[in-house]
């Protein structure tokens, strides 16, 4: 596997730490919302902020866990071991005890970067070793006189050993890393509503490779020092700042995006408008709602790449615009209207109403831009295609069954033959295949993918939508031929 398709199962593997933030927003949420102080609001606010507090420890059991090519308990339970161990060792009273240099010892910057052990970065470090471990060695098999420790019980044996070498090794270069890591968000903080701004164009960018979800972990965790929707949610930052690495995105996601798919709909061949127009419908809710806006990103991202660019410049206007003025809220999972509403009444969100405001005026920029360029330039968006192109298969007209489209995506792909593995995102079927050339990509749209997105030599994506998972699900459990 190369590189780029390496991150990106990372990248995926990182989704299953990402899907507890939306509870700890549900429940600070409504401690805020209910002005805290009585029992049941504590009770609330502190179980959300347990969680915030976890990320150091989510990040290793749900990258291992995400890794682990059956996705085993197993793998969790062993990244837990590691970090454990590695927490411990690196705390200055303990190392101390063996390498002579104890806290008072240390440098400011030693003292920093050995308070901060348990984050997001040595979490994401510890649950890829210990993920690639698994996979590795989840099979092995020892004489009798050995065989309990064999198969998964070996994991977490060997990552204890796994666990020594990296603390000693962390013990030297960890303060160089996190003072890295700590200058590379100053040098987007420094810039203030600019750096938010290029946040969101790199976040938009990096959209069709899927690596966005890394870059995110910088500026909305304690990676970097950012911690911007750590810090939000628990109240902990300033006034109209905090939050400028979220806000920018609903006018975005809300409003600009379903605008611009009103106008892929209209733009659309008459004969193509009513299908069009419910691909778009069911798009344009999700991203209202929810916030998840790829089914409607990857309909334009590849038949119009120029419309995916000026997509990308706006998120970074949007993004500059809300961090520039102070409006600010912030979301546990993305900038959908479900997250918005939990945000409105906690501390730090600053005239978020104004982001409402906001997201109109994009919603008619957005809906201008795109309707502009496509008739203008002739972009080949949903519904404008070649008709050698726009043909769609009878038998997947009116196709909504689950395992019988399964069946045909397995079939498109070449059958389980040419599989080697088969995963998902939230949207995307993410797939590692033996020979790219017998796939059928024409099929594969027509069975009413958004888009394709070739990774290195073996790697692709379908993006579908968020049934994902259960065509992944599906089509595993079909039988081999």
């Amino acid at each position: 596997m190369n590189i780029l398709g390496y991150l990106q199962k990372i990248g995926k593997a990182l989704m299953v730490p990402i899907a507890v933030m939306p509870a700890a927003a549900l429940l600070i949420g409504l401690n805020y919302a209910m002005e805290g102080g009585n029992a049941v609001s504590i009770f609330l606010g502190q179980a959300g902020n347990a969680i915030l507090g976890a990320q150091g420890w989510l990040f290793a059991l749900g990258v291992a866990y995400g890794l682990a090519k059956d996705n085993n308990g197993a793998a969790a339970l062993s990244a837990f071991v590691g970090l454990t161990i590695v927490n411990t060792l690196l705390d200055p009273a303990v190392s101390g005890q063996f390498t002579g240099v104890t806290a008072d010892l240390m440098s400011t910057e030693d003292t920093l970067a050995f308070s901060q052990r348990a984050n997001p970065f040595i979490g994401v470090l510890v649950g890829v070793i210990t993920g690639e471990l698994y996979n590795r060695y989840s099979n092995v098999q020892f004489p009798a006189v050995l065989a309990f420790f064999s198969g998964k019980r070996f994991v977490p044996l060997l990552t204890c050993f796994m666990s020594l070498g990296l603390s000693l090794f962390l013990l030297v270069i960890w303060p160089t890393v996190y003072g890295a890591l700590v200058a590379f968000g100053k040098s987007f903080v420094d810039l203030g509503a600019a750096g938010a701004g290029l946040f969101g164009f790199f976040n938009r960018l990096l959209i069709p490779t899927g690596l966005h979800h890394a870059l995110n972990q910088i500026f909305w965790f304690d990676l970097a020092g950012i911690n911007d929707l750590g810090n939000f949610w628990s109240g902990q930052g300033t006034l109209g700042e905090t939050g400028m690495y979220m806000a920018g995105f609903f006018p975005v996601m809300g409003y600009g995006l379903p605008a611009a798919g009103f106008a892929i709909y209209q733009c659309a061949k008459p004969e193509n408008k009513a299908k069009v127009g419910s691909l778009m419908l069911a798009a344009g809710g999700t991203a209202f709602i929810t916030g998840v806006t790829e089914p409607i990103e990857f309909a334009f991202m590849f038949a119009a790449p120029v419309l995916f660019v000026i997509h990308a410049a706006l998120t970074a206007l949007s993004m500059f615009v809300a961090a520039s003025m102070g409006w600010m809220a912030g979301f546990g999972f993305s900038g959908g209207m479900i997250d918005f509403i939990l945000s409105f009444s906690t501390p730090l969100a600053n005239k978020p109403f104004m982001l409402v405001a906001q997201g109109l005026v994009f919603a008619f920029v957005y809906y201008s831009v795109f309707r502009f360029a496509i008739i203008k330039f002739d972009l080949k968006t949903p519904g404008r295609e070649d008709e050698s192109d726009d043909a769609e298969s009878e038998a997947t007209a009116g196709k909504t069954d689950i395992d019988g489209v399964a069946v045909q995506y397995l079939e498109a792909l070449g059958g389980h033959a040419n599989l080697e593995s088969i995963d998902y995102c939230i949207t995307r079927l993410r797939l590692t295949l033996k020979d790219k050339s017998v796939i059928n990509e024409k099929r594969i749209k027509e069975l009413g993918a958004m888009g394709i997105v070739h990774v290195g030599e073996k790697n692709l994506q379908v993006i579908i939508g968020a049934e994902a998972e259960l065509v992944a699900s599906a089509m595993e459990k079909i039988p081999a031929v």
